[in-house]
């Protein structure tokens, strides 16, 4: 009977087993709706964000132009092999910064969307920025959007800015400031250059206090300042590159040679080439100091008409080296003068402001900035120049400072032998000015000691 009875469900049981899956259907299928509900509304949340990160990333710049929301077409690829150059559509509007102002070390542009929250917050706050500003108007703000590494720089702004040759050296990227500031007002550009050897000091000096001085507001065109361009050798305190070579016989370089050509071609086809004139700040090398002086090709005429503009600054006719960033600046239509100020491994506050002042200038003759200049006596062309060379080793005690007129046959300097006593005088061998000199050291026969100019009318006057 109990067998029986287990056999034969009940009819309470089989009431129960029809009622609960009737019961329970419309809450499971709600449940699935709701899951597939909430699950689209994530889809949905997750595609309009990344669709706003991506219309911030392309066209904030273009709304700022005035133009439509279209992509923009992708720019030739720029830099050497090895050189991660990011598309036309990853440009980014720069942010209007104070210079002088404390800033982190720069990065260099990623070409890739963020797709953090925190990086599309602060790309939307960009966007919104750049959408608010108002239209530009023909008659006051004259200027163009100024396209660098990348970023687009508005007019009437300041930024700083970050070049890197994308070569990694010891395993370490080196990322390089690059400060811009783009006038409100149309005009040349003009492009500053320090530190293409590392030990070289008083350069960075003259770029930084040349352009924290400068209104974006009351300038007319821009300026491109790159303080530090060999950042490995001025780490290290170094004249050179890590591989031993002088970067400035490597110019416009090449995007498959050796570690310089691929610094000097980055450099060169992603900052130098944006210029209309460039200025390379140096000074001497190997204890040696400069008085300050232009070297430039004389024989040039845009070159020698450009000389014009810095105050109170000797000009030295060179024609160059080949592989300097000068010559290679020049030959590709870019009026370009080294600037030599001071010596090596040390900041001189007096060659510094000579430089700023000479700078500043410039950017007055150029009819860049206004301001109440007081134009010095012009400095002489010294059109030949001679090295005077010491015929013996031992100390040299110099008896003629920096920038004295000498004669020929008059004594600059002895070279005392400090184990015999011996005394070697140094003589002029021509009449002339002295515009470079070693300063007292130990120097062994056929050292460079003194740089004498010969000199000569402008050319024109």
């Amino acid at each position: 009977m109990l067998f029986e009875r287990l056999k034969k469900p009940s009819p309470r049981i089989l009431l129960i087993g029809l009622v609960i899956p009737w019961l329970s259907a419309p809450l499971l299928a709600e449940t699935d709706s709701a899951k597939a509900s909430k699950k689209s509304e994530v889809l949905i949340a997750e595609l309009a964000e990344d669709e706003s990160v991506e219309d911030v990333e392309q066209s904030a710049p273009l709304q700022t132009k005035g133009k439509d929301n279209k992509a923009p077409k992708p720019k030739a690829p720029q830099g050497g092999a090895g050189i991660d150059t990011p598309s036309a559509g990853s440009r980014k509007v720069a942010p209007n910064i104070d210079l002088k102002q404390v800033a982190p070390p720069p990065e260099a542009q990623v070409s890739a969307p963020a797709d953090t929250d925190a990086d599309a917050a602060e790309s939307e706050v960009m966007a919104t920025e750049a959408v608010a500003e108002p239209e530009p108007q023909p008659e006051i703000r004259k200027g163009k959007v100024f396209t660098l590494l990348d970023n687009d720089v508005m007019p009437g702004t300041s930024t700083r800015l970050a070049w890197t040759p994308g070569i990694q050296i010891a395993g370490l990227s080196q990322t390089t400031p690059v400060l811009v500031v783009n006038g409100i007002n149309a005009g040349p550009t003009l492009c500053l250059t320090g530190a293409v050897h590392g030990d070289e000091l008083n350069g960075i000096e003259i770029i930084r206090q040349t352009m924290y001085d400068l209104n974006p507001e009351k300038l007319s065109g821009r300026v491109v300042g790159v303080p530090i361009v060999n950042l490995p050798g001025f780490q290290q305190g170094s004249r050179y590159l890590p591989d031993r070579r002088d970067l400035n016989r490597h110019f416009p370089g090449s995007p498959n040679g050796s570690l310089a050509d691929r610094i000097a071609h980055s450099l060169f086809e992603n900052v130098i080439r944006k210029c209309d004139m460039l200025v390379d700040i140096h000074t001497g090398s190997l204890k040696r100091t400069n008085l300050p002086q232009l070297r430039a090709d004389m024989n040039n005429p845009d070159v020698a008409e450009f000389t014009r503009g810095f105050d109170r600054m000797a000009v030295v006719h060179s024609s160059g080296s080949g592989g300097m960033l000068r010559t290679a600046a020049v030959e590709a239509g870019i009026r370009t003068v080294t600037l030599e100020a001071g010596e090596s491994h040390r900041i001189q506050q007096h060659q510094i402001s000579a430089g700023v002042n000479s700078l500043t200038s410039l950017m007055e003759r150029q009819g860049m900035i206004s301001r109440m200049f007081v134009w010095g006596d012009p400095e002489p062309v010294y059109y030949d120049s001679d090295w005077i060379r010491a015929d013996h080793g031992g100390i040299l005690f110099s008896e003629i400072e920096l920038g004295a007129n000498v004669s020929e046959g008059e004594i600059l300097g002895y070279v005392s032998d400090p184990i015999t006593n011996a005394q070697h005088p140094i003589r002029s061998t021509t009449d002339g000015r002295v515009i470079g000199m070693a300063v007292d050291q130990v120097v062994m026969a056929g050292f460079a000691a003194y740089h004498i100019g010969t000199e000569a009318e402008v050319l024109g006057e």
